[in-house]
Formats: C-alpha cells, sequence, structure tokens
C-alpha cells in the first residue's frame, strides 16, 4: 500500500514545493528584524551619516545609485518598512530627476517579483477557493484592470505592500501590473524626491521631513484628479452598459 506524498499538489494544484518563494521573503523579513536592520532605514540614521554619505556618493555616483537600486529592491520584494525613508533619501543624495527616476524603476522591479513570488505560489489556489464573490470582483477588476491598477498606484489610500499582492490573487496580468506600477508610482515618488533634495536644510534646522506631505490637497488633488482621468475607460463603459 502506497504512502500519501505530503508534497503531492491537490486537487487545485497546490503543493508545498511552491510555497519557497513565500518561504523566502517571510526569512527575509524575519532576518531583517532580528539583525535590527530597521534602524539603518531611518530619517536619524540619515542625519547621523549625512556628511559620509553624500561625500562618498559625490565620488562614486554609479556605484552609489547601484547600491542604492539594490536596497530599494530588497525593501519592496521583501515588504520591509522604510520606503518612503528610501525615496527621500533617493532625491537627498542623487536629486529629485536622478532619485526619483532610479527609485521608479527599482520599485517597479521590486514590486514584481514580490508580484510574482505571491502568484506562484498562492495565486492560482486562493482563486480556486474563492467563492462567487471574490471571483466577480475578479472578474470586474480583470475587465478594466489597466484603469483600476493605475488608480491603485496613484492614490496612496493602500500601503504600498498591499498593491504589491493583491493583484497577484485577482488574475491581473503581469504586462499590466508592470505598466501600471512604473508609470502609476511617477507621481508619489517625485513628491517624496523633491523632500528629499531640501533634506538638508530641514537637517540644519533639527527637524525631520513630512512624509505625510504627499496627503496634502496642492498635492493630493491632482493625483486624484489624475486617477480620476485613469477611471475614465471604466465609467464609459458602464454608462454604455446603462444605454444598451
Amino acid at each position: 500500500m502506497s504512502q500519501d506524498n505530503p508534497i503531492a499538489p491537490d486537487s487545485t494544484g497546490f503543493s508545498l514545493t511552491r510555497l519557497w518563494p513565500v518561504a523566502l521573503l517571510l526569512a527575509g523579513l524575519a532576518a531583517f528584524f532580528a539583525f535590527d536592520l530597521d534602524k539603518y532605514l531611518s530619517f536619524e540614521a540619515l542625519r547621523d551619516n549625512r556628511a559620509f554619505l553624500t561625500e562618498w556618493t559625490a565620488a562614486h555616483q554609479k556605484l552609489a545609485i547601484l547600491i542604492y537600486a539594490g536596497i530599494y529592491i530588497a525593501v519592496v520584494t521583501f515588504s520591509l518598512p522604510g520606503g518612503a525613508v528610501m525615496t527621500i533619501s533617493g532625491g537627498f543624495l542623487f536629486g529629485p530627476i536622478i532619485g526619483a527616476s532610479v527609485t521608479v524603476i527599482a520599485a517597479t522591479i521590486g514590486a514584481t517579483l514580490l508580484f510574482i513570488a505571491a502568484r506562484t505560489a498562492l495565486g492560482d489556489v486562493l482563486r480556486a477557493k474563492a467563492g462567487p464573490a471574490i471571483r466577480n470582483m475578479e472578474a470586474g477588476f480583470r475587465e478594466n484592470e489597466l484603469s483600476y491598477m493605475f488608480v491603485l498606484r496613484l492614490v496612496p489610500l493602500f500601503p504600498f505592500f498591499v498593491v504589491n499582492l493583491a493583484p497577484a490573487f485577482l488574475g491581473v496580468s503581469l504586462r499590466t501590473y508592470v505598466i501600471a506600477t512604473l508609470f502609476g508610482i511617477i507621481p508619489g515618488t517625485f513628491v517624496y524626491a523633491l523632500v528629499g533634495n531640501g533634506l538638508g536644510v530641514v537637517f540644519d534646522a533639527g527637524g525631520t521631513p513630512d512624509v505625510g506631505i504627499i496627503f496634502k490637497p496642492g498635492i493630493l488633488f491632482p493625483i486624484l484628479g489624475l486617477a480620476l482621468l485613469a477611471l475614465i475607460p471604466v465609467i464609459y463603459k458602464r454608462m454604455r452598459g446603462i444605454k444598451s
């Protein structure tokens, strides 16, 4: 009599071997806190090492950009706290244009890696076990996935890691995910990079940057306007459906 294989796939195609991406991400997150690495992703650490970082970056700009991008990719992939600190630091070290550009690319790469890991490990299984309400939501999301994804990226209502993960369980295509992420995070990223560009003055005054600046009306309203434009295709389809 044969014994059951503990890692054999079930009727949904699930197997324990598919969980290795999630296990790797959780191990990275645990190691981050176990070794107290969170203290390095802070404005205090940036302020205390300001002179060294600015001098070293000026002398080794290309290498500094690569290191910054690598760290940012890891922060996003492992869903580590400190994304806003990293983005502001990029503007501080490289200026708003280079800092924001590198951040957008690195954040997109990190988010895509997390998306692929989540979809590979759990996406099919969760969709197979989902109830009718979730399936209807998935169908509606996929019908206008680019518009919805763009809105989720533009409007800072949900934590970045949530928006990274949720589409993996709603059947969003990789192409749509990458495009919406790449372009959707540009406005917010440039806002924080501009904050970072003036960080030296803030440090000299003994203060800390305002990470909630993106919620101020003068900044939030234009972003909401872009989000509304992104929803025009959805609104148009709904209106056509009502008339027909």
